[in-house]
């Protein structure tokens, strides 16, 4: 759950950038296991070099499973408040 964890601190430190918009897209589509997680892989270049293995850890993630343990789900809700907020 780092991943989660260092994408949240990201989105804290500027929710407004295209970073962590671009991150929170990724994460709010790999809940979506019914549609495919359909996230269109072009935007991972709106991602800085440094920032893109975070968003592979989060993919690893959900071939885990676990986009569905607590964790993720309260990590989750704090981010749609920064982001909702924003």
């Amino acid at each position: 759950m780092q991943a989660l964890q260092k994408s949240l601190l990201l989105m804290q430190a500027d929710p407004h950038s295209a970073a962590s918009l671009t991150l929170y897209a990724l994460i709010c589509t790999l809940e979506i296991d019914q549609a495919g997680c359909l996230f269109k892989l072009t935007k991972l270049r709106d991602l800085p070099a440094e920032i893109r293995p975070l968003a592979y850890e989060l993919m690893e993630l959900m071939v885990a499973g676990q986009q569905q343990s607590p964790s993720w789900q309260t990590i989750k809700q704090q981010m749609d408040a920064l982001i909702r907020a924003a």
